[in-house]
């Protein structure tokens, strides 16, 4: 056994089970990529002041969850908690959004790290696919994102998920109802650590999982009794579309996100078999991002889908995704000759796609052929002295048992065939 292990909080993705979460990011992209999203890939680390200034220095993230550290050079960095403001920032300095061709659509996919308590669902280093849509205030564009992400989930085959939706109000009349929130909240019996969050962010302190805190919440003012016209009318355009579209989703006038940037249309997805960490991904529209991070004004929407958690999910529900075979073809020589032609063998299927491994070590066969059992091949590449004697390999085929012999200069094209069909 090692002397290390994964630090406390983090996993390690291994075969076979790594090949699910291979399937679950790409099934996420897919639809973005058809979608116009170009790839983007930031660093895993960037400027502390990037995610205090954009992600709000009230939040649970900032104060008691990012793992921030200082260079040898003085620099203050931080390992990033979440993805948007790291897109934001690349976007701006490469300067996309002046190329003229808005909005800028960007998907990426990677590990982010926050100092939490572990438990099932919560990890320190977890693994997101995230989109965002950059300079455009448009209703048809939330609904795009909140559509494509159902069909990411659909194109799973997760059924039994919800989509909660709601709109944070924008500049205009989210202070009126901040300041309403507020008076509600100094009339309450909270903490005085919850008491100033909700001097600084008020918003935050409706997000409390706690049930003392909740069961004081129950008769808070709405949000949504607080919109001015534009937001109601952009609020009623994102359901309407979803709407035609087919896509269910649940009014929730409660929904707050977990970040300071958010306004108008928020949404988030969750899974009741996931227990208390039912949220599989999330996202809004954080109109004002840019310039809190000294950009112009752009307004953006986004989302981030947890990998971890839509794996989760699956096991809920009891999904199974159909893998393809890691190993279709397995070669098993038998003496010098034979390893030298069935290598040769291998590296022509490669060539032509097909996925093939070899027995290496020189094993003898009942050894090699536990291996090609294990490697779940289809087909099993046998060759010994006689074989190739006669000019032939023997070809089993791994669910029958049947076994026959092919010309080794067919065997490439006739294995191929046969996986074909």
């Amino acid at each position: 056994m090692s002397t290390f292990q994964a630090p406390k909080g983090t996993y390690d993705l291994l075969p076979p089970d790594s090949a699910t979460y291979l399937a679950v990011r790409e099934a996420i992209a897919a639809p973005l990529r058809r979608s116009g999203y170009g790839y983007v890939e930031t660093p895993g680390f960037e400027n502390v002041e990037l995610f205090a200034r954009g992600v709000g220095e009230s939040t649970d993230i900032v104060t008691k969850e990012m793992y921030a550290f200082e260079t040898k050079g003085g620099d203050k960095l931080a390992l990033r908690p979440e993805g948007t403001a790291s897109v934001l920032r690349a976007a701006l300095e490469a300067n996309l959004h002046k190329a003229g061709n808005l909005p800028v659509k960007l998907w990426y996919s990677g590990s982010y790290y926050r100092y939490e308590r572990p438990q099932k669902g919560r990890y320190r280093h977890f693994s997101q696919v995230g989109a965002e849509a950059i300079g455009a205030e448009d209703p048809v564009l939330d609904a795009e994102l909140i559509i494509l992400a159902d069909q990411a989930y659909r194109s799973l085959g997760l059924r039994n998920f919800r989509i909660l939706l709601n709109s944070l109000g924008d500049k205009e009349c989210r202070p009126v109802y901040r300041a309403a929130l507020q008076d509600f909240l100094r009339g309450l019996d909270l903490d005085e650590d919850t008491l100033r969050r909700a001097e600084i962010n008020p918003l935050r302190v409706l997000d409390d999982k706690r049930p003392d805190v909740q069961k004081q919440l129950t008769d808070a003012p709405l949000l949504r009794d607080y919109l001015c016209d534009g937001c109601k009318a952009y609020h009623e355009q994102v359901r309407e579309l979803l709407t035609a579209e087919g896509v269910v989703y649940e009014d929730d006038p409660k929904l707050v996100r977990g970040l300071d940037y958010y306004t108008r249309t928020t949404f988030e997805f969750v899974h009741d078999g996931l227990g208390s960490q039912s949220a599989v991904g999330g996202g809004g529209r954080y109109d004002g991002l840019s310039e809190m991070i000294g950009g112009p004004s752009l307004p953006s929407v986004g989302w981030a889908l947890g990998v971890d958690r839509t794996v989760l999910a699956l096991q809920a529900e009891g999904v199974e995704l159909e893998l393809p075979a890691a190993t279709s073809v397995f070669a098993v020589p038998l003496g010098d000759e034979a390893r030298r032609v069935l290598f040769a063998k291998v590296t022509e299927l490669r060539k032509a796609g097909v996925s093939a491994d070899f027995s290496f070590g020189g094993k003898g066969l009942k050894g090699a052929m536990k291996n090609a059992n294990r490697s779940g091949a289809r087909y099993a590449l046998v060759a010994g002295e006689r074989d190739l004697a006669e000019g032939v390999v023997q070809v089993k085929d791994m669910e029958s048992g049947e076994q026959d012999a092919v010309a080794v200069d067919e065997v490439v094209a006739e294995l191929t065939r046969r996986l074909a069909g």
